[in-house]
């Protein structure tokens, strides 16, 4: 299912299905800038390539392993085999509609990229781990780079000798730099969005701050993203959207302890969407429990919700 109004189109890449942009773009693809997030995404079919493991899966189309597994009656651990089918959905829910530039909500482990009020792209990416936190604020881009020399921080080479690894200052370009081919240096110090040799680490909080992206991603947002652009880091867990009538759930862990993930902050902004009395607050309490990171239907269907308050 793909919202009618987006110009998201799921593309087959090297590495899977991800989201795509076009550059071509008619009038009544344009987002409706309305106060109601949309909803991206569909559900579809994959078959299992030769070296596919459920993580990587899950990485390339921003779902949890874990979620992947059981959508598909699977063991966490289970092994997979080449040729087998596995169904994903992966809807999600974009946090704000934006006029232009990018937009990375860190909990979501998506970002955004808008171009005249359309949204041109959406891709999921790996962020910093929970001790060495991606920080949010807003930003520009001042620096891109093909082939970028890694100049590697004291801080990290202080992590490699307490790990007992060898201590590098350099790592030239090449299968071994762990900033991939691309690198889009960002405003905020010592943060840029770039590739990975790692893709597996995609939609995993692995990294020591920067945000990386699938080498296909990054190659195709490269081109695309001009030297000041501009972009916000945002922490939304919890976001309420519309496609179609519908109304949809989705629920992040919260995995900087740095807001509410809650029913009540869920319905906090329902009211603040005034979408309250469509929501059906039962399905709701259950997505929120789950915190699978997907967006789910929560419609209100006369005689089906239940509210205790």
């Amino acid at each position: 299912m793909i919202n009618k109004h987006l110009i998201l189109l799921w593309t087959l890449v090297a590495g899977g299905l991800c989201f795509a942009g076009s550059s071509s773009v008619s009038a009544e693809s344009a987002i409706p800038l309305t106060p109601v997030p949309a909803v991206i995404g569909t559900k579809f079919e994959y078959t299992v390539q030769p070296g596919d493991h459920l993580t990587k899966i899950g990485a390339r189309f921003a779902v949890e392993a874990v979620v992947l597994a059981r959508e598909n009656g699977l063991k966490y651990n289970a092994a997979i085999k080449p040729g087998q089918t596995l169904v994903i959905e992966n809807l999600h829910i974009v946090p704000e509609l934006r006029q232009d530039g990018l937009l990375i909500n860190l909990p979501q482990r998506m970002l955004y990229f808008f171009r005249s009020g359309e949204l041109l792209a959406a891709y999921p990416v790996g962020l910093g781990r929970p001790n060495w936190r991606t920080p949010k604020g807003d930003f520009v881009v001042v620096e891109k780079v093909v082939n970028k020399t890694w100049a590697v921080p004291k801080s990290i080479q202080e992590e490699m000798m307490r790990e007992g690894q060898l201590v590098k200052t350099q790592v030239p370009p090449g299968p071994d730099n762990p900033l991939g081919k691309h690198w889009l240096g960002l405003s905020i110090p010592a943060i840029g969005i770039h590739g990975t040799i790692a893709p597996a680490s995609i939609y995993h909080f692995q990294s020591h701050g920067c945000i990386r992206l699938h080498p296909d991603d990054i190659e195709a947002l490269f081109e695309q993203v001009a030297l000041g652009e501009e972009g916000s880091i945002i922490y939304t867990p919890v976001l309420l959207g519309e496609s179609d009538g519908r109304i949809f759930l989705e629920v992040h862990r919260d995995i900087y302890h740095a807001a509410d993930v809650s029913l009540a902050a869920a319905k906090k902004l329902a009211e603040e969407l005034m979408l309250t009395d469509r929501v059906n607050w039962d399905s709701a309490a259950e997505v929120v429990e789950r915190h699978e990171g997907l967006a789910r239907d929560v419609t209100f269907m006369m005689g089906n919700n239940h509210d205790d308050e």
